[in-house]
């Protein structure tokens, strides 16, 4: 029997980069097996080594982290205080009640017009998303490019965002106390820009944004109405262009949402 190759540092490095883990959250590696009430005893050829001491989180994070209730309370007093989309970007920068912040490069706000039509909504940035600070830039924005293009837009003429405006370590799912803190300031920032037609990508977003818990087979191609507590928006469910990627075969349904959201747009610019 032939024994098993070791595998390289480069390897593993390669192995944990495409499962996604791709940052680190201490300086020094731990150990997460160890007995907590375990002192290892020091050697007595050898000093002690010194233990590096972590620096203090600040006591905000600390705060939102034991009570996430009062976070989501703290997210929903700031975002209706936002007059304008600039207003709330700041807000998002400064807020500290999320702990994604802390893990993020960088605030992952919007891009494409803030006076379009039409508003594109996602579940939350990926590492290049992450990376430039722009959402849907690596290949599932590839692709919603080409799915905007194919009914005549393209980003100038739409605003794209994301339901959680920073990217969860190793692109985990967010959990629900992280997005009820981020849900008021997505909300605040679909009122602000005000589109015609609102559509989600993906059934994170779906069911978030529109209150529903079908999956999303069920739910794409179906119009909601999405209450901004000053107007009623028609807002339609649809495939993220990620699950796209990965099967391909329901590209057609997508085309088929496609075609009613431009239906819908023809029917707004008329009225």
């Amino acid at each position: 029997m032939t024994p098993e190759r070791t595998p390289t540092v480069r390897e593993l490095l390669a192995f944990y980069l495409e499962a996604g883990v791709d940052c680190a959250l201490a300086e020094e590696p731990a150990n997460r097996l160890a007995d907590p009430d375990l002192v290892p005893v020091a050697s007595a050829a050898a000093p002690p080594k010194a233990i590096p001491v972590a620096a203090p989180v600040p006591a905000a994070r600390v705060e939102a982290a034991q009570a996430p209730e009062a976070a989501i309370v703290s997210a929903r007093e700031a975002a209706r205080t936002a007059p304008t989309l600039e207003a709330l970007r700041e807000l998002l920068e400064n807020f500290d009640g999320c702990a994604l912040k802390s893990t993020a490069t960088r605030l992952v706000f919007s891009d494409g017009n803030p006076k379009a039509r039409i508003m594109f909504v996602g579940e939350a940035p990926g590492r290049e998303e992450d990376l430039e600070g722009l959402p849907f830039v690596g290949r599932s924005g590839k692709l919603l490019d080409r799915m905007i293009a194919a009914i005549g837009l393209d980003r100038s003429k739409a605003y794209i965002a994301n339901v959680i405006p920073w990217r969860p370590p190793g692109n985990r799912t967010p959990t629900p106390q992280e997005t009820q803190i981020c849900l008021p300031f997505i909300q605040r920032q679909i009122e602000l820009v005000d589109p015609d037609v609102l559509v989600t990508l993906g059934n994170p977003s779906t069911q978030t944004l529109l209150g529903t818990r079908e999956g999303i087979m069920k739910t794409r191609g179906r119009w909601f109405d999405y209450d901004t507590g000053t107007r009623t928006i028609r807002a339609l469910a649809t495939f993220h262009p990620a699950y796209l990627l990965r099967s391909p075969s329901y590209k057609r349904m997508s085309w088929q949402d496609l075609r009613a959201i431009a239906k819908a747009l023809e029917q707004a610019a008329s009225s």
